[in-house]
């Protein structure tokens, strides 16, 4: 029988921790075609049973070298350097070919530990950026709900919890026994798109000069054509000193802003009103409806259609 063995620490969060049980700590035998399924064990600091867990049988971090797969579950203070004594049973279970699975701000710990250098990862987009800047060595993926790097996997934010350990379950008995279980836990097998449907749309940098003016005066247009040498000309700026403003300011070229704009745009006009896709396009400046289909793909990894239905308001305006 498959074991998996839930690290804990002071600062795990809850929620993803109850995904993990529910998944791997309840039997499920009847699902699997070998008749197993996985046997659950808490690990804490001193052994000692853990009270997000109750029930489930205690052991300390040491002994995670001795099961089958080590899942992190998220942590509420992802930016405080975690136990020493913590992140070296991590190393050691790695060392010893165990699978080892972070769940959302987990993946910070994994970092700690060094066990993401030279691989994909991802962890919660709100975060994703803060992971990259401070383990440069890891190739951040923010918008993916999970990444599976073979002995290491890392899931995205919260609910993307479930994403991930749906994916150990079908790695590990089939695609028939991770469709059973999401069927009995109310949730799709596989979700649609990745993490990018759920990242809130860019602001508009605050200034208080030219800039931050000819923004909002862009944001009013963008069912119109707008160029660089516009922004540039509405800011009181040459294209290249814009340029420099948008990268220090807003994180990208003037054309990048505008396309994240019109993405931004439609994802609002797609929640919150009865706009056709081709309706939708001309307001935010596709032009035709095939060009926003492919442009929201590529941005958001999801189409437009498939975008409302996740996420259109209950009460839409025109």
């Amino acid at each position: 029988m498959h074991t998996v063995g839930i690290a804990l620490h002071e600062h795990t969060m809850p929620y993803e921790t109850a995904i993990a049980a529910e998944v791997f700590g309840v039997d499920r035998s009847d699902l699997s075609a070998d008749g197993d399924w996985y046997r659950l064990s808490a690990h804490t600091a001193d052994g000692a049973p853990a009270p997000l867990l109750p029930g489930v049988p205690a052991r300390r971090w040491e002994d995670l070298a001795a099961v089958d797969t080590v899942v992190v579950p998220a942590s509420h203070r992802p930016l405080e350097e975690p136990d020493p004594v913590f992140l070296a049973a991590l190393r050691a279970a790695h060392a010893a070919g165990r699978r080892v699975v972070s769940l959302c701000t987990g993946a910070f710990v994994l970092a700690a530990a060094g066990l993401l250098d030279g691989l994909a990862a991802t962890t919660h987009w709100m975060h994703a950026g803060e992971l990259a800047r401070r383990h440069p060595r890891v190739d951040v993926r923010a918008d993916v709900l999970y990444t599976d790097g073979g002995r290491v996997l890392t899931a995205a934010g919260k609910t993307a919890a479930l994403d991930l350990c749906l994916h150990v379950v079908r790695t590990d008995h089939g695609a028939a026994a991770a469709n059973g279980l999401a069927r009995r836990l109310v949730a799709p097998a596989h979700r649609p798109g990745g993490q990018a449907q759920f990242i809130a749309p860019p602001a508009v940098p605050r200034t208080r000069d030219g800039l931050g003016e000819a923004l909002e005066w862009a944001r009013a247009r963008l069912d119109r054509p707008l160029t660089v040498a516009d922004l540039a000309r509405r800011a009181g700026l040459s294209p290249r000193q814009l340029a420099r403003r948008m990268h220090a300011e807003a994180g990208a070229s003037p054309l990048e802003w505008l396309h994240r704009q019109r993405v931004g745009l439609a994802r609002e006009l797609l929640e919150g009103t009865d706009a056709s896709v081709e309706q939708i396009a001309a307001r935010c400046g596709m032009g035709t409806a095939a060009t926003l289909r492919r442009h929201f793909h590529r941005a958001v990894g999801v189409s437009p259609l498939a975008y409302r239905s996740a996420f259109r308001s209950l009460h839409p305006s025109r």
